[in-house]
């Protein structure tokens, strides 16, 4: 990870950490154009490169999509305090709002302006994902590879069901042997030089 900055205190990860567990429906997808917009934008800490890479990395890695991006976050930015600090930073909302939340639970339940608040959160939700999704699109490598593998995740995730975890593994497999074909062929034009 190319840093591009780094935080003035390293306290600066909890707190902009704990805004984005603060400010976050949806789950931690939804979290993305968040840590986009307050980390490569406007700190420039980490770049749209590095998102993807934090992406890749939270998703195939076991955990929580929110904490696990926190954490390697934190520690490409700040080390392992860093890490420390913006996983405690990103979790601790949550865990505010659910012990509030459980002592109204039923409250909750039953009353439909919140109902609604939060349906109408969760279409806000998904149009940010997507807005994020369209930007992280545009570094990523465009190749036959990227496209074909794009094309099969779609398939395997909205037409057949496949869970999540086999897509992911399935991509690192694809990615291992694109890597080998490609070792193999760079040897074969260094030997044929000679």
């Amino acid at each position: 990870m190319k840093k591009e900055k780094k935080p003035k205190h390293i306290f600066e990860l909890f707190w902009i950490f704990f805004k984005i567990g603060a400010f976050t429906f949806g789950g931690g997808l939804a979290m993305l154009p968040l840590i986009r917009r307050e980390l490569a934008e406007r700190k420039k800490w980490i770049s749209d490169e590095d998102m993807l890479d934090m992406l890749a990395l939270a998703e195939c890695t076991p955990g929580v999509i929110a904490v696990n991006s926190a954490t390697y976050v934190g520690y490409s930015v700040g080390g392992f305090w860093g890490s420390l600090l913006a996983t405690i930073g990103v979790i601790l909302p949550s865990i505010i709002v659910i012990t509030i939340i459980s002592f109204f639970y039923q409250a909750f339940l039953e009353n439909k302006v919140i109902t609604q608040i939060f349906y109408g959160v969760r279409i806000g939700a998904v149009v940010l994902i997507l807005n994020t999704l369209m930007k992280l699109y545009k570094v990523l490598k465009k190749d036959y590879m990227s496209y074909g593998f794009i094309v099969v995740a779609l398939v395997f995730a909205l037409l057949l069901d496949i869970p999540t975890i086999t897509i992911i593994i399935f991509g690192m497999l694809i990615g291992a042997i694109f890597a080998v074909i490609s070792a193999k062929k760079e040897v074969e034009t260094y030997d044929g030089i000679y």
